[in-house]
């Protein structure tokens, strides 16, 4: 799946980058590197840009960057679930 694929409230987490040299080295500068894990928080209404929020940071992606980020959906609104946690560290009673 990729980021540009997301809607407003899904959380995710980056698997990999597919953008080429100049956008890939310009989205890792920025901290959205393998493993990190986000909360899209606003698409324009025509899908461009989409802001997302990881490690305290607001970024705003253009589409086709956006396109080029490869992510696995990790939850969504009104899921309960913290932004950086894994489902396994908040059993409760097993």
């Amino acid at each position: 799946m990729l980021l540009s694929d997301l809607r407003v409230g899904d959380k995710a987490e980056v698997t990999g980058l597919l953008a080429d040299s100049s956008v890939r080295r310009r989205i890792l500068d920025m901290g959205l590197v393998k493993g990190t894990r986000f909360k899209v928080l606003r698409v324009a209404p025509l899908g461009d840009p989409i802001e997302i929020y990881f490690k305290g940071v607001y970024l705003s992606l253009r589409r086709n960057e956006a396109a080029g980020v490869q992510v696995q959906k990790r939850g969504e609104v009104g899921d309960g679930m913290p932004l950086g946690s894994r489902r396994s560290r908040w059993r409760f009673g097993s």
